[in-house]
């Protein structure tokens, strides 16, 4: 039997981080071959975390460009996915998450009726503009895939709930986490310039913040409050990689440039950015799959949102849901410095882990092989 093409699209940097060992254990079986199709939505990181995984694309249609608008994002996609596609004639497209790439390829697929499958199928926030456009861009992929990987119960629960069929909903775990667990085994000090700047053994909170919804008054207070904790605990140290869109770059600098115990840097490469989280003290993110990650390692995380489509990181995890007010984000955090316990009890938490047992991965492709070879 011939084997069947696959091709596995990934556009950003988390995207690519959480595809990688799908694309690792298809490959893994003679059954496919798999091609992976890069949007470049994101350009340096994203090759810099497929070079991590030892992945490089099959192809990359490299849309990035400065200050580029949703509608450019979607077309490009929508076009160079659908070109790529009509080349290789593959027999299934894997999607990842909510990005604009995910939604336009898995569309591109749709209209050739290729079949799609959308891995970390079934998150919900219940709000279409938080997070924006994530929500929307997530809704709209799991109408037009064939098979939905769901990494939770509960987002199994949600696709029933919208009518997707039970036979096409596969619970698997998230793939962040077999990522996590390959980057753990294979790395355990960090090689970054900026991080040698921290002393050995200093106390650090890692920050990291991008949202669209997070941009102005929003980054602002984050900011605020980050200062604010800087000036009660002085001992204390801040990594903050800082996201490439330069709104996030010029309020982030305005406030703590001139912090002296503050390391602004560039996006971390996945490595690094392990472990940066497991030698923080605790983590404050509006990131996904930060809230994620923190889960499998037992680190808290204070979630900078309002709502969260995860929320078994709050209910099971080591998330604490803080929002964008800059008080609220000062004393959860002044909680978690002055207070042992809590940070022990979030631990205790955690030792069952929401997210899976990293072995997402094998399970997509199981999954795949099974349905092909009944078809």
């Amino acid at each position: 039997m011939s084997r069947k093409t696959v091709v596995c699209v990934v556009g950003t940097r988390p995207e690519a981080i959480k595809m990688a060992p799908v694309v690792l254990a298809l490959r893994s079986q003679n059954y496919f071959d798999v091609k992976v199709l890069a949007t470049g939505q994101h350009s340096t990181m994203l090759d810099q975390a497929l070079a991590h995984f030892k992945i490089t694309a099959d192809v990359n249609l490299h849309i990035m460009k400065e200050k580029q608008s949703l509608d450019h994002i979607t077309s490009s996609v929508l076009t160079g996915a659908g070109e790529y596609f009509d080349k290789i004639k593959p027999d299934a497209i894997l999607v990842h998450g909510d990005t604009t790439t995910t939604f336009a390829s898995a569309l591109a697929g749709f209209g050739r009726k290729i079949p799609v499958g959308h891995v970390e199928a079934g998150l919900r926030s219940g709000n279409m503009y938080l997070p924006f456009p994530e929500e929307m861009n997530r809704v709209l992929t799991d109408r037009i895939t064939t098979w939905a990987f769901a990494p939770t119960e509960l987002a199994k629960e949600n696709l029933l709930r919208e009518g997707t069929s039970e036979d096409m909903i596969h619970v698997t775990g998230n793939t962040v986490i077999d990522a996590l667990f390959y980057t753990v085994k294979s790395k355990s000090k960090n090689s970054c310039s900026e991080l040698s700047r921290l002393p050995e053994d200093a106390p650090f909170l890692l920050v990291t913040a991008h949202r669209r919804e997070s941009l102005g008054k929003p980054l602002e207070d984050i900011c605020s409050a980050l200062t604010m904790l800087l000036d009660a605990h002085p001992e204390l140290w801040m990594v903050v990689p800082m996201h490439k869109n330069p709104l996030v770059r010029e309020t982030m600098r305005k406030h703590l440039e001139t912090r002296e115990k503050v390391l602004l840097c560039d996006p971390l490469d996945y490595p690094d950015f392990v472990w940066a989280m497991n030698a923080s003290k605790f983590i404050l993110s509006d990131s996904g799959g930060v809230q994620e990650e923190a889960s499998a390692i037992k680190k808290p995380v204070l979630i900078l949102r309002d709502v969260t489509e995860r929320p078994e990181a709050v209910e099971k995890g080591s998330g604490i849901l803080v929002g964008l007010d800059k008080e609220k984000i000062f004393s959860n955090a002044m909680g978690l410095l002055e207070n042992k316990n809590l940070i022990t009890e979030i631990e205790n938490k955690c030792n069952f882990q929401p997210f899976g047992d990293g072995t997402a991965s094998i399970k997509i492709a199981e999954a795949l092989k099974g349905y092909f070879e009944k078809h």
